[in-house]
């Protein structure tokens, strides 16, 4: 079990079956497809605008 939080994404099933079809593609399954395009997307976001800055979490 893992203490990654939860989040819930409403988005098209031809998005979903396109996302499906990328995985397979890629060798993952369709929640580390759309973790790794999220990560993209904001490592792209960064090259542009410059780091985010988060606070991390204390353990």
């Amino acid at each position: 079990m893992t203490n990654l939080p939860r989040f819930t994404l409403r988005i098209p099933k031809s998005v979903l079956d396109k996302i499906q079809y990328t995985a397979t593609y890629n060798g993952r399954s369709k929640n580390r497809e759309i973790e790794t395009a999220i990560k993209r997307y904001i490592r792209d976001f960064e090259n542009l605008h410059g780091e985010i800055i988060v606070d991390e979490p204390e353990d």
